[in-house]
């Protein structure tokens, strides 16, 4: 198996880093990883699905090795769906298949309802459409989110960790995360720094989105998923991803195989030969 390559996508509004496995003349199958990771969240997962398709695993803005947002942007949950369009038609693939982990799933999800005629096949882990919230809450969401991009500037120096292993320790504590897992999204999730290293990803990603869906939009949309879906949890189920939940949104979606895994929210990283053989068995 060949080592991944870099590649970097020069989109119009913004340019995207990315890392390639497999054959480039397979099928293609693009990777979007979950909140605060990069692309080296499939490190372990990418070379196991590569004899099938060439992977390739985009930094989505603001994270990893891409581009931020101009100074006084928000991060609107909508302008990913701009990012995965412009690197489609930008690799000139009018049909992909998607992979992708959380925040990452929820964008691959809602991309197959949006644009069905694009999507071949939809591999999920530990995602099914994005976090929602109650009527009630629409309000203060706004208004939390207001006060706190306005006060943005006004937020502390980014911590500086003296070392990479200082870092990976942190981000093993925040996670519970192996050693090894931990150090594949953070080798690629820092830039030097006076001092040591900082997080290369965007601060203002940890700011609260200004609004979500109700779960009923959430379920409405699931319903347009055309796309052959397999959606890997873990079991015990993830605090914000309750089974009753999950289940209530797979049953949208016509053409779903839903399997749970020993293990936690990063799974793939943790035990990717057991994700990649369920996502695998679904492709045969």
């Amino acid at each position: 198996m060949r080592a991944a390559e870099e590649l970097r996508f020069d989109l119009p509004h913004a340019t995207l880093a990315a890392k390639r496995w497999g054959d480039p003349a397979s099928p293609p199958l693009l990777a979007l990883h979950g909140w605060l990771d990069n692309a080296a969240t499939f490190d372990a997962l990418a070379p196991l699905l590569a004899r099938r398709w060439q992977v390739v695993a985009l930094d989505l803005r603001g994270h990893g090795r891409s581009s931020h947002i101009a100074a006084g942007a928000w991060y609107h949950y909508v302008d990913y769906f701009d990012d995965i369009r412009a690197t489609l038609d930008h690799c000139g693939w009018h049909r992909v298949d998607l992979l992708g982990h959380s925040l990452g799933g929820t964008l691959a999800s809602l991309f197959a309802a949006l644009y069905p005629e694009r999507v071949g096949e939809l591999l999920l882990i530990e995602a099914l459409g994005p976090l929602t919230r109650t009527l009630d809450e629409a309000l203060p969401q706004l208004r939390r989110a207001l006060d706190q991009h306005a006060a943005f500037s006004a937020r502390r120096p980014l911590r500086v960790f003296p070392t990479l292993a200082e870092a990976i320790t942190a981000r093993m504590l925040a996670n519970d995360l192996s050693e090894p897992a931990a150090r594949a999204i953070v080798t690629r999730g820092i830039e030097p720094a006076d001092g040591g290293h900082v997080w290369s990803s965007d601060p203002r990603l940890t700011l609260v989105s200004p609004q979500r869906y109700t779960e009923d939009e959430v379920l409405a949309m699931l319903g347009a998923i055309r796309a052959r879906t397999s959606l890997v949890l873990a079991d015990p189920a993830t605090s914000y991803l309750p089974s009753a939940m999950m289940d209530a949104r797979a049953a949208r979606v016509a053409d779903i195989r839903v399997v749970r895994l020993p293990g936690h929210h990063h799974l793939h990283l943790e035990d990717a030969p057991a994700v990649a053989a369920a996502l695998l068995q679904a492709k045969d």
